[in-house]
């Protein structure tokens, strides 16, 4: 996705230009699996799992949620059958494929429109001593004036899908022949709706305003790149000496991009962020089989919220959390969803992530619409998974969490062979499921006093209670760790999950936790190669690829918690590791910035910047993909390079610097709105060559474009929001 650091300075995305474009970045040729192709753009409603190396678009589409489309429109032509091996050229907002043999050149530019159209722009030219023969093949076969038009039937969803095709060519649809030395080049796009909801006639305009628009191919395709650089003018900009992290900054973006969608029908009425736009198992044609992520996973939305926070538009962050307020399910609670179905509730801390989105946004009237729904998360969580000997949450079904498998569950029957006898596993006292209770009480106790909320004391003494609980019954003194509780007995599973550290993230501890964060850096626990797993290698469940006990209960490679690294549980143990470190004087920067750089890494095939891709997760050993499922968005990043390089932390009444020293040369971080402030990070490292001499030297902070703050070195400083908001 990204090029060479040096293009990225030729076109004017280094330096401190606020203005860069998600355009130049190519990453060649991009597959799903060998024969196929990956898209980056998408539609609010449409887009491609796959794509065949055909023209046009055939291989694996899908419309709201996994429908397996397999073909929109396709150009046939007489010469050859296959355009294998062809160049593609893999960018954010189209692909572009080219092909050239003895017969023939073939070049296509093709792209989802956010308005749900594909569209093709193809150029042929026959080098033959016979005639090319191009026709369009199409699932459409009713023809009205100019256009295709047609339905797709989907059994398992309560919406079928319509579509209107176009050509600026109409011979397509006939035979459209090209002599030999000849050229021809064309435009066909589909448009696509929900029948019955969405006009055909609508459709049919769509359609024909791009294959009959009047605007050459170059102009299409221009077009296209402006509509989609929109989005990406609305986000932060930040740059540094680190290759790596900047790349991987940009590709976070590309995901949330990549995976927004706003169906804006049923259950999902606003827009939300997808935890992944592939699927799992069948791609049978118009078949349901198997998992997708390409539905509201209450279980990821939190994680979402964390990045897109600092977007300067909240409504893509606010989307999931109206969605699930307005379709609660299990008794109230925040749960999965897709346009017809309320599933299950994961356990997560939406209610904390809707608080800090509210920092930086301000959103008054939006979370205190929230606010009853919320509260209903902390009463029902209380009646669902409390007990009456404390605070601490019981989780009973181990995948609720989002971590299934997780050993600390088979402790107390010494790890059976067979973890899916029901009778071989305990539940337990989680500690992740009591720290996301007691970050939840927090925000809501903070919200509260926000609108006047008489009750904000009352979730305060709930918040302390937890804090108290964890603390004090879930801490090991001798081995310095946090362990799952037995749900009756208070036994400790002497299991060390990744989940220990949960509480040093929620920041609920002091000096006498200190022992905690050594286990995140020992090579016989934590520190693996690739780190983290999600649970330590002396245990003895532990295994690097995901089986169990030498099994594989998921299936090869399947996806489980007891040894495998997560991005997901990547991204908070990082946030963990970052806050003690500032805590403890700053003991942790240089293992932060070794652990955050690994990290980034995951985010490129085989650790090569030039192909990007990240995945649910890897071999702990080794960092080999266990999924296939690109463009995974599942944990956070961006909101580490914000708030723990770049240092930038919004609180009530503040604005806390406070950065770790990741030994850059220079930073910059830019076009932060929060708080109602336009804000602005630059570092220059006076002792070090600098290749941006614009950089002032020193840590500086400007805020409306003034400078408010600066020191010769990193350092923390807490600034009153409303004086800042005075310059």
């Amino acid at each position: 996705m990204i090029n060479d650091i040096h293009e990225m300075e030729r076109v004017g995305l280094c330096g401190l230009s606020t203005h860069w474009s998600i355009n130049c970045k190519r990453a060649g040729k991009r597959f799903a699996h060998p024969g196929s192709m990956l898209l980056g753009s998408t539609g609010a409603r449409l887009w491609a799992d796959y794509l065949d190396p055909l023209p046009g678009f055939s291989g694996r589409f899908d419309f709201i949620h996994k429908v397996n489309i397999p073909l929109l429109f396709q150009i046939h032509n007489n010469l050859t059958e296959s355009l294998e091996p062809c160049r593609s050229d893999w960018f954010p907002s189209h692909l572009h494929m080219e092909f050239m043999d003895h017969r023939l050149t073939f070049s296509e530019r093709k792209f989802i429109s956010w308005n749900d159209c594909a569209v093709s722009v193809q150029t042929w030219t026959n080098h033959s001593g016979k005639d090319l023969v191009l026709q369009l093949k199409a699932p459409f076969h009713d023809r009205c004036d100019r256009h295709l038009q047609g339905h797709f039937k989907i059994d398992h969803y309560s919406f079928d899908i319509a579509g209107a095709i176009a050509v600026s060519e109409p011979l397509l649809y006939t035979g459209l022949l090209v002599k030999s030395g000849e050229s021809v080049s064309f435009i066909a796009a589909a448009a696509f709706g929900i029948s019955g909801l969405d006009d055909l006639d609508l459709l049919k305009t769509r359609a024909s305003a791009y294959a009959e628009g009047g605007l050459t191919a170059d102009q299409l395709i221009h077009k296209q790149k402006e509509e989609y650089q929109q989005w990406f003018d609305l986000t932060p900009v930040f740059g540094s000496s680190d290759p790596l992290l900047d790349k991987t900054w940009l590709y976070r973006w590309f995901l949330l991009r990549h995976n927004l969608a706003d169906p804006q029908y049923g259950n999902l009425t606003h827009p939300l962020f997808y935890e992944g736009r592939s699927h799992k198992k069948s791609k049978q044609p118009f078949s349901k089989g198997g998992w997708e992520f390409s539905k509201l996973i209450n279980l990821s939305v939190p994680l979402h919220i964390m990045d897109a926070r600092w977007y300067q538009d909240p409504v893509y962050s606010e989307g999931p959390l109206r969605n699930m307020a307005a379709s609660p399910g299990e008794d109230g609670q925040f749960s999965c969803m897709t346009v017809d179905t309320v599933m299950h509730a994961f356990a997560s801390f939406s209610c904390w992530a809707a608080y800090q989105l509210f920092l930086v946004h301000r959103n008054f009237d939006t979370i205190a619409e929230l606010l009853p729904s919320m509260k209903r998360q902390i009463l029902e969580c209380n009646r669902i998974h409390g007990n009456e000997s404390d605070y601490l949450m019981i989780e009973y079904k181990h995948t609720r969490t989002g971590k299934e498998y997780q050993p600390s569950y088979w402790f107390f029957h010494d790890f059976p062979k067979n973890p899916k006898d029901k009778t071989t596993y305990t539940h337990l006292k989680r500690v992740d499921r009591s720290v996301y209770h007691y970050l939840n009480t927090c925000a809501i106790a903070h919200v509260c006093k926000v609108t006047g909320d008489p009750e904000a004391e009352l979730y305060d003494q709930m918040a302390e209670n937890i804090k108290h609980d964890v603390l004090e019954k879930m801490w090991d003194e001798k081995t310095q760790f946090f362990y799952d509780l037995h749900y009756q007995t208070d036994e400790k599973a002497f299991v060390k999950n990744i989940v220990g550290f949960y509480p040093g993230w929620a920041q609920m501890i002091d000096d006498r936790y200190n022992g905690l964060m050594e286990h995140l850096l020992d090579v016989r626990e934590f520190n693996t190669k690739c780190p983290f797993p999600t649970v330590s290698a002396d245990c003895p469940a532990y295994s690097k690829e995901g089986g169990w006990m030498g099994h594989f209960v998921k299936g090869r490679n399947g996806c489980v918690w007891n040894g495998p690294a997560w991005p997901y549980t990547n991204s908070i143990t990082l946030d963990a590791l970052a806050k003690e470190s500032k805590r403890t004087n700053h003991q942790y920067d240089q293992q932060f910035a070794y652990f955050l750089r690994e990290y980034s890494f995951l985010h490129f095939m085989k650790r090569d910047l030039s192909q990007p891709g990240i995945v649910e997760h890897y071999n702990s050993a080794t960092g080999e993909p266990l999924s296939d499922e690109q463009e995974y968005n599942h944990s956070f990043y961006i909101d580490l390079i914000i708030s723990h390089v770049a240092g930038l932390s919004i609180e009530p009444d503040r604005i806390v610097l406070d950065p770790i020293d990741n030994g850059l040369d220079y930073f910059y971080l830019d076009r932060v709105k929060a708080a109602g402030l336009d804000i602005r990070i630059t570092y220059r490292n006076p002792n070090v060559h600098c290749e941006h001499p614009e950089l002032e030297e020193g840590y500086r902070l400007y805020v409306n474009n003034k400078l408010v703050f600066s020191n010769d070195t990193l350092c923390r400083i807490e600034l009153p929001i409303q004086e800042l908001s005075r310059t």
